[in-house]
């Protein structure tokens, strides 16, 4: 049995998603799932992160980000980049 393919995806979050908790809980929903990476605020009022991990995983965080991450955030548009993976091990909040 061969281990799933990892996969890497750079995403940008735009409109209510910071102050909202939002690192934290996206720290928290990759965690659960087993993806690694990272996520920071952007001085434009964004928030960026990195996803790396095997492709179900990483859609289901993508899809929570989709959806709007924690309860006060507001997701406008969200900006997504196929990427190759880095080998991260954790996930960092910066």
């Amino acid at each position: 049995m061969t281990a799933d393919p990892l996969v890497a995806r750079h995403l940008t979050a735009h409109g209510r998603v910071q102050g909202v908790f939002f690192r934290a809980s996206l720290r928290e929903e990759a965690g659960r799932l087993g993806v690694t990476g990272w996520v920071r605020n952007r001085p434009d009022g964004a928030v960026e992160a990195w996803l790396e991990g095997p492709v179900e995983a990483v859609d289901a965080v993508e899809a929570w980000v989709r959806g709007g991450g924690p309860p006060a955030a507001i997701v406008d548009r969200l900006d997504v980049d196929e990427r190759a993976p880095d080998g991260h091990r954790s996930f960092q909040v910066s």
